[in-house]
Parts: C-alpha cells; sequence; structure tokens
C-alpha cells in the first residue's frame, strides 16, 4: 500500500511553489519554485494515483511546474541539435522550399537566396528562447506569463494549441498521402491512424523520450534525400528557371518569405521545452549555437532541394513532350513529385524510400504534440488538474478527428486557416523580446511564476497583440484575403505579403510605449 500523506497537493498548489504550511511539509523543501518529482505522487487524490501509475511505465509526469536543479539530467548539448535536425528534416520542409516554384514562380537564384536570408532570420528567435528552458527550468507558455501576465497568456495558448493541433493535421494529411500513394489498398485514415499513433507513443514518454527519438530519426531521411539528389541529378530533368523582373517578382519573393519565415520561426512559442532538463549553468551560447545549426541545416538543405526538384515540374514546352515530374506534382502534389524521381528508376525501393520520407512527419508532429500540452494547462486550474500525458492523448483525437474527414474534404480550406493564423507568431516575438530587453532587461524573479498578482497585468501586452494583428492584416496576402498595404506590392490580384514583418513592428512598437504606462500607473 502506498504511504498516506498528511497533505493532499493540488495540481496549482504544486505549480504555485510557495512555502505555506503545508505545501512546505509535504514536499520538506523549496527553491524558487522548484517542484520535486516526488510532488507529483504524494496523497490519495485521483491526480496522485494517476501519477503513481505512470511512474511505473517511466512516464514523464511534470508539466508546466518547474524543474528543480537536481531533476536536470539532459547534460548532452547536441540533444538540442539533433532535436530540431529531426523535425526539420522531413517532407514538410521539402514542400516549403518546393513552394517557390510551384506556386510563386521563382528562379533558382531568387529561391535559393530568399530561402537563406529569410531562414537566418527566422530561426534566431528560436534559438534565443531555447537557452531559457535550462536557465529557468521553465517551459515556454509559462516564461510567456513574464510578457503577458498571467491571465493574458491563456490568449497567446489558445493560439499556440490552434497551431499545435492544426499544423499536426495538415502534416498527417500530407503522411498519409504519400503512404496511399504507394499502396492504394491503404486508405487516408489509415495512413493518418499509423502516423498518429506512432507519434502518440513517442511523446506519451515525454522529454527523454522525444530527445531519444529525434536523436536518431533524422539519418533515414537524410540518406533518402541524398538519393532523391542522386536520382534527380542523374534524370537531367533540373530546369535553371531564370529571375523574374519588376512587381510581380517583388510580389513573389516577398510571398515566399513569408512562407519561408513561418515555417522556421513557428518553433518559437515551444522553443525553451526542449532545454528545461539541461543543467542551470549550461552555456547558453552554447545552446543557442546548437540550436541555430540543428534548425538551419535542414531547413536550408530540404527547402533547397524542394525548390531544385520543383523546377522539373513546370509544364513541357511542346505538349507533345511527357513531363513524368509535371504530371505527378498536377496529380499528386509532394508526393507525386517524389515519387516521378524515386519509383521509376528504382522501383520497389523507391517505394520503400517514400515510406520512410511519409514516416519523417513523426519526427515533425512531436514537438506539436508534446508541447500542446504545456499550452492546455495553462489556460486554467482545471486543465493542470489533468496530467501532461492525458492531454497528449487527448490532443492526438482531437488531431485525427479534423485530420480524417480533412483527407478528402477541406484539406485545403485547413492550409489556408493555418497559414491566416500564423501572423501571430511575429507578433509574439515583438512583445516578447521588447519586454525582454526594454523592460524586464534580462532580469527575471522566478519565484512568482505562479502568483498572478505579482506578474505584469497584460493589459499592454493584449493591447499591443491587437495593434500586431492590425499590421498583419494590413501587409499579409493570402488566398482568402489580401491587405490593403499587400495589395500594393506585385500583382494586384495576387499582392505581396509582409504580414509577418507588419505585425512584429506593430506589436513591438505599441507596446513599449503602452508597457511603459501600464508599469507607471500600474507598478508591474
Amino acid at each position: 500500500m502506498e504511504p498516506q500523506s498528511k497533505y493532499t497537493l493540488e495540481p496549482a498548489d504544486i505549480e504555485r511553489g510557495r512555502r505555506s504550511s503545508a505545501f512546505g511539509s509535504a514536499l520538506g523543501f523549496q527553491t524558487a519554485g522548484d517542484v520535486p518529482a516526488n510532488a507529483f505522487t504524494e496523497g490519495n487524490s485521483l491526480y496522485a494515483k494517476i501519477q503513481r501509475f505512470a511512474g511505473r511505465y517511466n512516464i514523464e509526469q511534470r508539466g508546466i511546474e518547474r524543474v528543480p536543479e537536481d531533476e536536470r539530467t539532459d547534460k548532452h548539448l547536441m540533444n538540442i541539435g539533433t532535436m530540431w535536425l529531426s523535425a526539420n528534416m522531413v517532407v514538410s520542409s521539402f514542400a516549403i522550399g518546393a513552394l517557390g516554384v510551384t506556386v510563386f514562380q521563382l528562379g533558382l537564384v531568387d529561391g535559393v537566396l530568399t530561402t537563406i536570408f529569410i531562414n537566418l532570420l527566422a530561426i534566431t528567435p528560436v534559438a534565443f528562447f531555447s537557452g531559457f528552458g535550462a536557465r529557468f527550468g521553465l517551459r515556454q507558455m509559462i516564461l510567456s506569463r513574464y510578457y503577458f501576465g498571467f491571465y493574458g497568456v491563456k490568449i497567446v495558448a489558445i493560439f499556440n494549441i490552434l497551431a499545435c493541433v492544426g499544423w499536426s493535421a495538415i502534416n498527417v494529411i500530407v503522411g498519409a498521402q504519400l503512404l496511399n500513394a504507394i499502396n492504394q489498398d491503404v486508405p487516408g485514415y489509415a495512413g493518418i491512424l499509423i502516423i498518429a499513433a506512432a507519434t502518440f507513443f513517442i511523446t506519451l514518454f515525454g522529454y527523454k523520450v522525444v530527445h531519444m527519438y529525434e536523436f536518431w530519426s533524422w539519418i533515414p531521411s537524410f540518406i533518402v534525400f541524398l538519393i532523391v539528389i542522386g536520382e534527380f541529378a542523374h534524370s537531367g530533368a533540373f530546369h535553371r528557371l531564370p529571375m523574374g523582373k519588376g512587381n510581380a517578382e517583388a510580389g513573389s519573393v516577398l510571398s515566399y518569405a513569408a512562407s519561408v519565415f513561418g515555417f522556421g520561426t513557428g518553433w518559437t512559442s515551444i522553443a525553451a521545452d526542449y532545454t528545461v532538463y539541461q543543467p542551470h549553468n549550461a552555456s547558453r551560447v552554447k545552446i543557442f549555437a546548437w540550436t541555430y545549426c540543428g534548425l538551419m541545416f535542414p531547413l536550408l538543405f530540404t527547402e533547397i532541394l524542394g525548390l531544385t526538384v520543383a523546377s522539373a515540374s513546370v509544364p513541357a514546352s511542346t505538349p507533345e513532350l511527357a513531363n513524368p515530374f509535371y504530371d505527378g506534382y498536377d496529380k499528386a502534389g509532394i508526393g507525386g513529385l517524389l515519387a516521378a524521381v524515386l519509383i521509376p528508376p528504382l522501383g520497389r525501393f523507391g517505394q520503400f524510400c517514400l515510406v520512410v520520407l511519409a514516416l519523417s512527419i513523426i519526427a515533425n508532429n512531436c514537438p506539436n504534440m508534446y508541447s500542446v500540452t504545456f499550452s492546455l494547462q495553462v489556460l486554467g486550474r482545471w486543465t493542470q488538474a489533468v496530467p501532461r500525458f492525458i492531454w497528449t492523448f487527448i490532443g492526438t483525437l482531437i488531431y485525427c478527428a479534423i485530420a480524417i474527414p480533412g483527407y478528402s474534404n477541406f484539406e485545403e480550406v485547413l492550409e489556408h486557416f493555418m497559414l491566416l493564423i500564423g501572423y501571430w507568431l511575429a507578433i509574439y516575438e515583438g512583445i516578447a523580446l521588447t519586454e525582454h530587453f526594454l523592460f524586464l532587461r534580462r532580469k527575471y524573479d522566478i519565484s512568482i511564476y505562479a502568483t498572478a498578482a505579482f506578474l505584469p497585468p497584460g493589459i499592454a501586452a493584449i493591447t499591443a497583440f491587437c495593434f500586431g494583428v492590425m499590421g498583419a492584416v494590413l501587409g499579409m496576402a493570402q488566398v482568402w484575403f489580401i491587405g490593403p498595404v499587400g495589395k500594393r506590392i506585385g500583382l494586384p490580384e495576387f499582392g505581396g505579403d509582409i504580414g509577418f514583418p507588419l505585425g512584429f513592428a506593430f506589436s513591438g512598437a505599441s507596446y513599449a510605449i503602452l508597457r511603459t504606462v501600464e508599469k507607471r500607473y500600474l507598478g508591474r
């Protein structure tokens, strides 16, 4: 029989991490809001029983609570680099690069240059915030309380939930389409369930297993992409597409840049989640470097490869000439394009390579499904009362429920919606970086992370967020809507997307003013 504690700890009390008599007596010690592992299993509540059951199978019990220094056992900085290397060495990144040709009609030189310079900018916030996990032992959404306040961060968490669940659904549809293209006997829903089940199994066990999987999973994908390079070069189908000119070129470059930036910077809102078990004294410079390199290599490699291979998908100059790459892309999108590269020369081995690329979606979805749980727990006391691994299961069910009908009916609508809400990341970065450098000045009182009365009120942040939305709307150029500023760039019917820089500028500038007023009159 499990020993009963004199005190029963509620999840919210665990997070609060204060030195109240009951809490302190039950835990024995606290250091600036640290929550030791035994706090989750103390008492005889249903929560404690579920956590004890999870502990028997080495399932990570910790959610948004701060990680104590003596439990930060992940001392291998390489784990950080391979985490992002695997998450981006995937067919989704390849597809982003292919957009440069198939959607935006860019040439080789302008496409490659845009890919390089935009990624250099996009991943900088991800690498920057990655160091905060080791420094403070807090998840990214909890750190966001220092920028948006205890209650304001809930709005940010909702956007993050939509992003994690929505992109997981889109990614798993892409993987299922690849499996279906290889074998028509594998229906779309079966491919979705296969990829989702594998992702759930990995994320169920938490931080250590996610890192363990991501440490190796990039290797088979990288090998397949090398095979793609070899077979595509051997085919002689590469076209050196010329660079465009004038307003049309400007609009295309900006819109492609927005797609590249949104994909690369999308990890910002979960960056710190994957370093919380690193020791406090881990070098922030080295964490930044490992994160930056771990992101930069796969993004540049896969996106430039996608851009290059997509050059073969342009229609044949004369209708009589067959173009299997154009036909493949026209019938089955990116999956058809890759199939045209691999299957004719390699046969069944080429089909096997496509299966590997389809399963690479698992590495891309693991960070989404692991981190969505922390955004859910931030929403309220009752959501925190649900253990992390249960939220992982619920999140998996939700995105499968979206993906299965979306596979045949509204995949394109879903993707357009996700691109539309993606601008929130630039707004988030504008507010977070302004608070960090201008107001916090790199000084965080970690003991208050769960105390609403000591955190910023959040009025300035939410108001600035609205200004950021206004900036993004003015500059966006999406299928559903082209903003008045975006419409002035490029061709009127397509525009040029500057929603990300305007969202960042509007939110950052307005927050600097509003936060100054907020601190003067509210004192925090």
